[in-house]
């Protein structure tokens, strides 16, 4: 589990200097300069760019908190999804079959699979998210 969350630290620390700040490469994004907005119709879930737009139609990365035990339906997105889970456990149904991905935990949904997906109860979910062009969720 150590290993796990550190590759998934060390992994999100790779995004975010990657992502997108001054010229010369700098991403620096305090905790306490997020800004957070609601993502409209979604029962809550919200959200903290750190490069570009989630709701845009270009490259973006992402801070995105669920509330605990919410469920998504059955739906899927037109990119792949990679996502780092940072704090509680995510959870999706793909297949029939369903995994949970406690925080350190890193997915990588491909682009078009259907599967239903949530946070488990107990303590929200806490993900970095980033994805080639803007988020979509597309349901059956």
């Amino acid at each position: 589990m150590k290993l796990s969350v550190a590759a998934a630290v060390l992994a999100t620390s790779s995004l975010i200097a990657c992502a997108a700040g001054a010229a010369d490469g700098l991403v620096s994004v305090p905790v306490s300069q997020l800004k957070w907005t609601e993502l409209a119709g979604s029962g809550g879930i919200k959200y903290a760019n750190v490069r570009g737009d989630l709701t845009g139609q270009n490259p973006y990365e992402a801070f995105v908190l669920f509330p605990a035990g919410r469920d998504n339906p059955t739906h899927h997105h037109s990119k792949s999804l990679p996502t780092v889970v940072i704090q509680g456990t995510f959870y999706a149904v793909i297949d029939g079959k369903r995994t949970e991905y406690p925080a350190g935990s890193f997915y990588d949904l491909p682009a078009g699979k259907t599967h239903e997906s949530g946070c488990v109860a107990g303590m929200d979910c806490l993900l970095f998210q980033y994805q080639s062009s803007g988020f979509d969720f597309v349901t059956k």
